[in-house]
């Protein structure tokens, strides 16, 4: 069926459906890799807000260096595209993750992250046995409290441990300043991600003069490119989310320069009063839980709620017309919760379908 509506129109198009502007989204890839490019780093987009390599494809011919990925299987995906450089910034753990990992490294070239011993000892071990090496970049806890080693000896110490493991190969360290995207004064958010930012670099100075390799310094989600890519010592950037450019990053991040790619076709199916509608996406289409989504061309038009099927909407004076059968479009709010629940991308090029790319990414949980 999506095939079929290729070359027809949005009002054509049966809903709920996640459409893409390809102009703006191709504008928005093509910014980032300039603004990247003209500050000297490297630009590995996660993935996760597409999880589709059609897309990947866009941006690497845009200027980026490979992927970022957060699951094996992500990976798989990404590499049966031909996508060779694939930094998957989760820690893999289990024989069969590190078994999968270790083939792929046969027709790949996949970096890992870790912070412990314990998840990179095995994957050495099965690497040398199948005659493969993996990169592996240790991940650094810079304020987040997630995962990470501490900054210090903590990671000193893990790093000299791996480049002597057999089948790895130490390639250096990574950092997410992913509790800082949300700080409103703009002259604070810049000294506390700046700060982040130089540990980080510190850190991988003490490797070098300590005799490791540490060519890869990567950070830098879409809420804080603009300012993570202006501190020295970093050198690649996984910000991918500014493709879309979501609300919670120009509304809540403070991010500039881009343009919301990505929304929902809806369909009104109920007028229970002249000051609401209902929609025929709900939960199962939108996920609202970090962002709301936003109703386009209607300023006056809210979202009430969202239930597993309805999102129901109050009604300015400007927007009461609205009627039963019209479509509407919302700006999603989070892409990154919201792709994940559909199956395919429907690309517009103003008015017009120009493709629909199958999220072949979906489901790749383990």
């Amino acid at each position: 069926m999506t095939i079929s509506y290729i070359g027809r129109l949005k009002p054509d198009i049966d809903t709920p459906a996640l459409c893409i502007d390809l102009s703006l989204m191709e504008a928005n890839i093509q910014r980032m890799a300039d603004f990247l490019r003209d500050r000297g780093k490297n630009w590995r987009p996660h993935a996760k807000c597409h999880k589709t390599p059609a897309v990947a494809w866009k941006e690497i011919t845009a200027g980026a260096i490979g992927v970022t990925v957060a699951k094996v299987s992500e990976a798989e995906v990404m590499a049966a595209a031909g996508i060779q450089d694939i930094l998957i910034a989760n820690m893999i753990v289990g024989q069969a993750k590190w078994e999968r990992l270790a083939a792929l490294c046969a027709w790949a070239s996949p970096i890992v992250a870790c912070d412990h011993f314990a998840q990179v000892e095995p994957l050495g071990e099965i690497c040398t046995r199948n005659g493969v090496t993996c990169r592996v970049i240790i991940e650094m806890n810079i304020g987040l409290d997630r995962v990470g080693t501490r900054p210090g000896r903590d990671t000193l110490d893990l790093a000299l441990a791996v480049s002597k493991l057999k089948g790895i190969e130490f390639a250096g360290i990574m950092g997410y300043e992913g509790h800082l995207l949300r700080i409103e004064n703009v002259d604070e958010k810049r000294k506390q991600i700046s700060e982040a930012m130089a540990v980080l670099a510190e850190c991988a100075d003490k490797l070098r003069r300590d005799g490791l390799q540490c060519d890869i310094v990567s950070a830098g989600g879409t809420g804080s490119y603009q300012i993570s890519a202006e501190c020295p010592g970093i050198t690649e950037l996984q910000c991918g989310g500014g493709i879309f450019a979501d609300p919670f990053y120009l509304q809540g991040c403070n991010v500039s320069g881009l343009d919301s790619a990505l929304t929902v076709l809806a369909t009104v199916v109920s007028r229970p009063t002249l000051d609401r509608a209902v929609l025929d996406s709900g939960r199962k289409t939108l996920n609202p839980d970090v962002q709301l989504p936003i109703v386009k061309g209607w300023p006056d038009a809210t979202i009430k709620r969202l239930s597993a099927e309805h999102c129901e909407l109050t009604l300015g004076p400007q927007s009461q017309n609205l009627k039963i059968g019209d479509k509407i479009e919302l700006v999603v709010g989070y892409a990154d919760f919201t792709t994940p629940l559909h199956d395919h991308f429907y690309g517009f090029r103003g008015e017009r379908l120009e493709v629909a790319w199958p999220i072949l990414g979906r489901g790749k949980l383990q």
